[in-house]
C-alpha cells in the first residue's frame, strides 16, 4: 500500500493542525479507489494553507481565472504527488454558509484536491457524482460527514 508523506505549510493563522491535514489526506488514500491510483511504496504532496489573494494569483496565472477560489492543484512528478493550496478565508466563509465545522471544509478541500491530483474531475454529471462518492468514502475514513446538501 503507498504512503502519502504529505507536508502542510501556513502561509496564514489558521487554527488547524498539519497533523490533522497529514491525517485526513493518509485516510483519503485508503480508499481502494485512490489506492489503486497512487503509484511506488512512497508519495509526497504539499498542501499550502494561505489566503484569498494568493489564490486569486495562483488562479490567474495558472487557470487564467482572475477570482478567488477555494482550492488548487498542481500535479507533481516522481514520487512527489503534487500541491495543494487551499484559502482559509474561504474555508471559513464556505463552513459557516453551510453550517458545518471549518475542520470538515478544510478536510473536503483537501481530499477535493487530491481527486485531482490523481486524476478525477467534475466537468460532466457522471463525473460530479463520482467524485462525491469517493469524497464522501475518504471523509467517512476520517470520522466525517458532510452536512446535507454540501455536494
Amino acid at each position: 500500500m503507498t504512503v502519502i508523506e504529505p507536508e502542510v505549510l501556513k502561509a496564514v493563522a489558521a487554527p488547524v493542525r498539519p497533523a490533522f491535514i497529514r491525517e485526513v489526506l493518509r485516510q483519503a488514500a485508503s480508499v481502494p479507489e485512490l489506492a489503486a491510483r497512487l503509484g511506488g511504496d512512497r508519495m509526497t504532496l504539499a498542501v499550502r494553507i494561505t489566503g484569498d489573494r494568493e489564490l486569486r494569483r495562483l488562479n490567474r496565472d495558472y487557470a487564467g481565472e482572475d477570482e478567488v477560489t477555494d482550492v488548487l492543484s498542481f500535479a507533481g512528478f516522481g514520487q512527489h504527488l503534487g500541491d495543494l493550496a487551499i484559502s482559509w478565508p474561504m474555508v471559513e466563509r464556505q463552513a459557516a454558509a453551510h453550517g458545518q465545522p471549518e475542520s470538515t471544509e478544510l478536510a473536503l478541500l483537501c481530499v477535493h484536491g487530491l481527486l485531482h491530483l490523481l486524476g478525477w474531475d467534475h466537468a460532466t454529471a457522471v463525473e460530479r457524482r463520482e467524485m462525491t462518492r469517493l469524497t464522501r468514502a475518504a471523509l467517512k475514513r476520517s470520522g466525517m460527514t458532510l452536512v446535507k446538501g454540501r455536494l
